[in-house]
């Protein structure tokens, strides 16, 4: 009995629809990245180009940045704000529990505060858990961090004000209160790169 079936020859080949995802997602990364490039000041973009593709991921501006003065409560429920570190090199670092990147590095920010931590230098590690002191102190607990002391902004706001785009972002303030570097993402802080540019950033701070 005859049948009404096309021709293989005439049958239009068909892409799967996966594979037509697939290229679209592409396409969108793409276009995203180059988007992003092109948002970024020309200065910033060519120190990124000329970042080493090995070493401590740190990126220090070519000249220090005004930044916000941001509130907040340590863990004593005392209001404070960044101008109450003047003085002294600070490493800010923004951060929540419910972040995972932020909770694999915590106890390297442990760590970089127990090696350099004192009169000139401080890690400040500023959490946005909008449930406050107790979720800051029980993660504390759990992971055995000691060394760096607890500081909140449960209203989140320091996160916009500051221009951070995601979390873990850390920003190296100096004595005057300028912003020297930043750094979106986590980081092995108290890998021997690491420890290696902020002493030798606070050695050449000292000098006269």
């Amino acid at each position: 009995m005859a049948t009404d079936k096309p021709a293989a020859s005439m049958r239009r080949p068909t892409i799967p629809l996966r594979l037509m995802l697939g290229a679209l997602g592409a396409v969108v990364l793409i276009a995203a990245g180059v988007g992003a490039y092109l948002s970024v000041a020309p200065e910033d973009r060519t120190a990124r180009t000329k970042q080493p593709p090995e070493g401590f991921p740190f990126r220090l501006h070519s000249a220090p940045r005004p930044v916000p003065n941001i509130a907040f409560e340590d863990g004593a429920g005392r209001k404070l704000t960044l101008a109450d570190f003047r003085g002294k090199v600070v490493l800010l670092n923004v951060w929540a529990t419910w972040c995972p990147p932020c909770r694999r590095e915590m106890p390297a920010l442990d760590r970089l505060q127990q090696q350099l931590g004192g009169p000139a230098f401080e890690v400040v590690a500023l959490s946005i858990d909008s449930a406050g002191l107790p979720a800051v102190k029980e993660f504390y607990l759990e992971t055995g961090v000691s060394k760096l002391g607890v500081y909140i902004d449960k209203s989140m706001q320091s996160t916009s004000t500051l221009g951070a785009t995601g979390l873990p972002t850390t920003l190296l303030i100096d004595a005057q209160g300028r912003e020297i570097g930043r750094k979106l993402g986590p980081a092995e802080w108290d890998s021997l790169e690491a420890v290696r540019t902020i002493a030798g950033y606070l050695n050449t701070a000292a000098k006269p």
